[in-house]
């Protein structure tokens, strides 16, 4: 069998490489994409480097993102909604980092997509990871004080993964119920601490070296997200759960979920996750339109009738 001609060497800069490297570590530690997704998105923003080029991934504009899609016509869809999907998951990762100030795959025309609903923990799962990291922190050993404290930020205060792990050791005090937590966009908010979360955070607290400028350190600098990932997984299956529904990001959607059912209204909501449009938070309403449909089926007039 004759063999086809070798392909051509995609050309992009080291520096866009190290910005799609920083997407997949995202990708992986924040979403828990699979392995063949992160490749597929890599391979489809390398080919977008390699159109523009000699221009960097990080300097584009829309109109030469219009062009690049332009080749894509005659793509099948399915590979055509992949390459959108990770254009604009890269480019909003970049803007979200702050490594631009825009977003300029947001001008893109993209087909409608409904958006899919975030991954779901019940209040038993919540209960059992607990239960498990409870018990592993009463030992006292440092690794299993500090899975307690960075598990109870996550769901208590539903803190983004990044945000959690670059927290500055002077971000937290004991005197204080509160952080000040650098988000998205390099914008800061206050977000609250149950006391859950401080006494968690306060046993942690004394294993952090005083010269540490990160409240969670891992050697010369600060927890990878990666890792953070990886630990949580494994407590997961510890647990006696799936460790494959369980990461960072599914821990905010439960502390945004359960607050929501509890009865939190949207606004409070989008200002504890740090969202900077409303529209975003609504993707949780999900669960209040399911208690509402439950409530009419249960307790209106007209479901005690016979048909």
């Amino acid at each position: 069998m004759a063999r086809g001609r070798p392909k051509t060497p995609l050309r992009l800069h080291d520096a866009d490489q190290a910005l799609i490297d920083r997407f997949g570590e995202m990708l992986a530690a924040d979403r828990g994409s699979s392995p063949l997704t992160i490749t597929a998105y890599g391979r489809d923003l390398a080919q977008l480097a390699d159109h523009i080029f000699p221009m960097a991934l990080g300097d584009v504009a829309a109109d030469n993102l219009r062009q690049a899609l332009a080749a894509m016509a005659g793509l099948a869809a399915s590979t055509q909604a992949r390459k959108m999907a990770a254009i604009a998951g890269f480019f909003a990762f970049l803007e979200e980092e702050g490594l631009r100030d825009d977003n300029p795959a947001l001008a893109l025309a993209r087909p409608v997509r409904q958006r899919p609903l975030p991954r779901l923990l019940s209040h038993a799962d919540i209960a059992a990871l607990f239960a498990y990291l409870e018990e592993r922190a009463a030992a006292g050993a440092a690794d299993d004080v500090r899975l307690l404290a960075l598990v109870e930020l996550l769901y208590g205060s539903g803190l983004r993964a990044s945000e959690l792990v670059n927290l500055p050791r002077r971000a937290w005090s004991a005197e204080r119920a509160w952080l000040i937590v650098r988000g998205k966009g390099d914008k800061e908010r206050m977000v609250p601490v149950s006391n859950r979360a401080r006494a968690a955070v306060q046993e942690w607290a004394a294993f952090v070296p005083t010269t540490s400028p990160f409240l969670f350190p891992a050697g010369k600098g600060a927890l990878s997200r990666v890792r953070l990932f990886q630990l949580l997984r494994a407590a997961a299956a510890a647990a006696g759960l799936d460790p494959a529904s369980v990461s960072p990001h599914v821990l905010r959607h439960a502390f945004a979920t359960h607050l929501l059912e509890g009865g939190t209204d949207l606004r409070s909501l989008q200002s504890l996750l740090g969202h900077a449009d409303i529209a975003t938070t609504e993707i949780y309403t999900h669960v209040d339109s399911r208690r509402l449909v439950d409530l009419v089926n249960q307790r209106h007039p007209l479901s005690k009738l016979a048909k």
